[in-house]
C-alpha cells in the first residue's frame, strides 16, 4: 500500500470504530440533540483523545500523520483491543513503534490496608496514579460517597468531584476545592504524561464538564501534601477538617490521604457522630486492583 492508501485507510478504520460505539460507553453525557449518524461524533472523539478537533479531522482525511503518543491517546478513547491497536499503528506507519503494554495492577501493600483498618474513627483513603482510589476505611465510605456501589474503574477522585452529585454537593466552595484538585492531577500527568488512561480521564471529564476543560487548559499545577477542607454533610452539617497526604516509600506513588478535626471542635464532635454510625464490620470491597 502506498502512504496515500494507508492514510485513506486509517480514515476508513477510525470512521467505522467511532460509528460502532456509543457516548454512554464512553462515559458521555446524553443528550437530546438528534445523530445524524451513528456512533461517536468527531469532536467528541477528539476530545475523549485530549486532542483538536481541527487535527482529528485532518487525521481522518488523510492531510496529517499521527504522533505515536496520540495513537495511543485515540486506541483509549475508542476502545481498542489489542489486535486492534496493532492495526491502528500499522495503518499510521508507526509499525516500529508498539502499543504500549499495559501497566501493571495498582497493588496495595498489607500493611496499608492494615493502617486503614486500624483508623475506625478517621476518614482515610489511598490514592494511586491519576487520583484513583484504590482503598478507603468506613470512615471515608460514611464522609463521601459508598465506594464499594461504584464500578471499580469509576472509582476515581477527579470523577468523583466533578461527575457525582453527592460529593460535589459536599464541597461547601466546590469552585476552589475542584479547581485545585485540576491543579494537582496537572501535577500527576507531569509524571507520565504518555500515560492513555490519564488521557481518557482528561478526555472524558473535558466533555462532560466546562469547568474542568477550562481549568486544565490554565495548566496550573499544586503539590500540595496538606491543607483545609470545608465540607458540608447532609447527615452532621458543616465540617472544618485538616486534610494531610503521605506518599508511600515503595517507590508506587500511592498516597494514604487523612482527614481530621480539632480536638473538642464542632467539626471533631461531627465526625465523630458521622463515624459512629458506620459499622465497624469490614467491607467485602474496600480496596481494588487497577490494571492499568
Amino acid at each position: 500500500m502506498t502512504a496515500d492508501s494507508d492514510s485513506r485507510a486509517l480514515g476508513a478504520f477510525l470512521k467505522a470504530r467511532r460509528a460502532q460505539l456509543t457516548p454512554q460507553e464512553c462515559g458521555l453525557p446524553e443528550t437530546d440533540s438528534p445523530r445524524k449518524v451513528a456512533g461517536l461524533r468527531r469532536e467528541e472523539v477528539a476530545q475523549l483523545a485530549a486532542i483538536s478537533v481541527d487535527y482529528y479531522t485532518r487525521l481522518e482525511q488523510g492531510r496529517v500523520r499521527a504522533s505515536v503518543p496520540v495513537l495511543t491517546t485515540l486506541a483509549r478513547a475508542l476502545r481498542l483491543d489489542d489486535d486492534q491497536q496493532q492495526y491502528l499503528y500499522e495503518l499510521a506507519g508507526r509499525s516500529d513503534a508498539h502499543p504500549p503494554r499495559r501497566r501493571p495492577a495498582q497493588r496495595l501493600r498489607p500493611a496499608v490496608r492494615r493502617l486503614l483498618d486500624q483508623l475506625t474513627d478517621t476518614p482515610a483513603l489511598v490514592l494511586g496514579k491519576r487520583l484513583d482510589i484504590l482503598a478507603w476505611n468506613p470512615a471515608a465510605a460514611a464522609l463521601y460517597t459508598d465506594f464499594a456501589a461504584l464500578p471499580a474503574n469509576r472509582r476515581n477522585y477527579m470523577r468523583l468531584v466533578f461527575t457525582n452529585p453527592v460529593v460535589r454537593q459536599l464541597h461547601q466552595d466546590w469552585a476552589h476545592d475542584a479547581r485545585e484538585a485540576v491543579a494537582a492531577l496537572r501535577m500527576e500527568a507531569a509524571a507520565d504524561p504518555d500515560d492513555p488512561d490519564l488521557a481518557q480521564l482528561v478526555g472524558e471529564l473535558s466533555v462532560q464538564d466546562p469547568d474542568f476543560r477550562t481549568w486544565w487548559a490554565e495548566h496550573r499545577v499544586n503539590s500540595a501534601s496538606y491543607g483545609t477542607k470545608h465540607y458540608r454533610h447532609h447527615l452532621v452539617g458543616d465540617l472544618t477538617l485538616d486534610c494531610d497526604t503521605w506518599t508511600s516509600p515503595d517507590g508506587s506513588g500511592q498516597r494514604l490521604m487523612i482527614l481530621t478535626a480539632e480536638p473538642g471542635s464542632p467539626s471533631h464532635d461531627a465526625l465523630r457522630i458521622l463515624t459512629s454510625w458506620t459499622t465497624r464490620k469490614p467491607s467485602t470491597d474496600r480496596t481494588q486492583d487497577l490494571t492499568r
